[in-house]
């Protein structure tokens, strides 16, 4: 039996369809999306973010990625800015003034991985969560980047991880939450955790679970079958997320499910 807490979305019938139609008529006034990522060994899911936004219908979207890929930057990205990156060819802590001005533009900001596993972008990462005030999407390995600062992640209101059930484990057990996850655990198992986390937490959780989309805000759950694991994993599913929660930033919960609709197969 499901709880009142939790509710299941039916792809083809939309938990929350009037979150589609508040859709702005105006591209305009849809938001702008900034977006931080990228190594000199690749930066495909940012790009994939870039389209995807564009696509989904954000106002306007633009993009910043460390110099050292400068001379690979695709036509289709127009609206890119550099940061200076370190020797390994991420973004260097002295990108901050590039992130800040970034964070500063935009509506939301998403971190969308390809961040490499450099220590000093990681004290970038960890400066950007600790000085950005506005709406926070975090997804990929920028989770992993950050995970020194779990219990600020966590305590950050405006803030939605899109993460794996991995990484979801290793930030219960980093705040010490009395409940362990396991990969062979129920789907309602899961639910009633999210839920209580996000009770006591004011992140917002979208983490997959046998094949499963599971979204958690404030101690509401929603549940989307799920056949499209690699929209997750290419960087999709949270650029999805951040545009729509651009013109529904008061509903996360209903915004991020809404989000869902079109790529569950």
């Amino acid at each position: 039996m499901e709880h009142s807490y939790w509710r299941t979305q039916d792809p083809a019938k939309p938990l929350f369809p009037d979150i589609e139609w508040s859709k702005p008529e105006q591209r305009s006034a849809r938001g702008k999306l900034g977006i931080i990522g990228g190594n000199k060994l690749g930066f495909a899911g940012v790009a994939e973010s870039y389209r995807t936004a564009l696509q989904t219908g954000a106002g306007e979207v633009r993009v910043l990625l460390p110099d050292s890929l400068r001379k690979q930057i695709p036509a289709s990205m127009t609206d890119v800015k550099f940061g200076e990156s370190n020797p390994s060819g991420s973004l260097a802590k002295d990108a901050l003034p590039e992130a800040a001005a970034l964070g500063y533009w935009s509506s939301c900001l998403l971190m969308a991985g390809d961040a490499g596993r450099n220590s000093e972008t990681a004290i970038l990462y960890s400066d950007i969560l600790r000085n950005h005030t506005g709406l926070l999407v975090i997804s990929r390995d920028a989770i992993d980047l950050i995970k020194n600062d779990s219990e600020l992640l966590v305590n950050r209101p405006r803030t939605v991880l899109v993460l794996s059930f991995a990484q979801l484990q290793k930030l219960f057990q980093s705040v010490h939450y009395p409940k362990i996850l396991t990969f062979s655990m129920q789907l309602m198992q899961l639910v009633e955790a999210v839920h209580k986390f996000t009770i006591t937490y004011p992140v917002t959780i979208v983490v997959l679970h046998r094949e499963t989309l599971v979204v958690a805000h404030g101690g509401e759950v929603t549940t989307t079958k799920w056949e499209n694991p690699m929209a997750v994993w290419r960087g999709q599913t949270a650029a999805r997320a951040a545009s729509y929660l651009m013109w529904t930033p008061a509903q996360p919960l209903e915004a991020l499910t809404a989000s869902l609709v079109s790529q569950a197969r």
